[in-house]
């Protein structure tokens, strides 16, 4: 990697890890609210929303806080069977009633027995040894497909490297919850997933950035989107420049290639 490449991207990673990088970015979902719960709930919800355009998916999930009265953490846990008509139209390109119904029973028998969503990705053992979130992922996709009444529907919108997904949007939702720095974005409110295990979420922007970079390889007319295989070797890539913090240059190719630099 050319020394110019590494001054751009640590140039870049401090320009967007900033307090104005959030309002037009699903993070500022979360950044309403104090309380851990919340934001966990709102992190993972806009993340998993983080389908299409930016001010849409803000609008989508400020639609749910409302729905849940500005207080999601206190609704889940106390809403009933009767609360449900509220969301029947409540609908984001794919994310239907049904997902959303599934959705709100998880946060509510999940948050009865555990007082963090981060005990949902921990797989037996802490896997404090792996190198990346792989089994972290695994496992909460089969912890949250697991209650009785899981409809097969939603399991499209929980990704897993089991099926080789980029896993993006969940990468993304750990990267909020576990990055730690002060600068003001990402919260660092998960202390038992190391920074240094995240892996890049890797949407067309940080793929086309990075390809232009010279940090993949070239891919071939026709091939396929990135995959986990690629947002991990993306993240091998940015390991050299930072091993305990790789993911922070997310916000570098991201930045440049939402913001139109590249």
């Amino acid at each position: 990697m050319s020394p110019d490449i590494i001054d751009l991207l640590n140039v870049k990673a401090d320009q967007y890890n900033r307090p104005s990088f959030i309002a037009k970015d699903p993070v500022s979902i979360p950044h309403r609210f104090r309380l851990q719960q919340d934001i966990e709930i709102m992190g993972f919800w806009a993340a998993i929303l983080a389908w299409g355009q930016r001010p849409v998916i803000l609008k989508k999930a400020a639609q749910l806080i409302d729905l849940m009265d500005g207080a999601p953490y206190d609704f889940v846990r106390n809403y009933d069977e009767r609360d449900l008509a509220r969301f029947a139209a409540f609908k984001h390109r794919t994310f239907n009633f049904t997902d959303t119904a599934y959705f709100l029973s998880f946060f509510q028998t999940y948050y009865q027995q555990h007082e963090s969503l981060e005990d949902a990705f921990l797989p037996p053992g802490g896997a404090t040894d792996d190198t990346t979130v792989r089994r972290h992922l695994e496992h909460f996709h089969d912890r949250f497909c697991s209650l009785p009444h899981f409809s097969p529907r939603t399991r499209k919108h929980i990704a897993t490297p089991a099926r080789n997904s980029s896993c993006k949007r969940l990468l993304m939702f750990l990267r909020w919850m576990v990055r730690r720095d002060h600068n003001g974005v990402d919260f660092g409110i998960w202390t038992r997933i190391r920074p240094d295990q995240l892996v890049i979420p890797i949407d067309v922007h940080v793929d086309r950035v990075a390809h232009l970079l010279g940090l993949l390889p070239q891919r071939g007319t026709g091939t396929a989107s990135p995959d986990w295989n690629t947002a991990v070797a993306l993240t091998e890539t940015l390991r050299q420049l930072d091993p305990a913090d790789p993911v922070r240059y997310d916000f570098a190719l991201f930045g440049l290639g939402v913001e139109g630099e590249m």
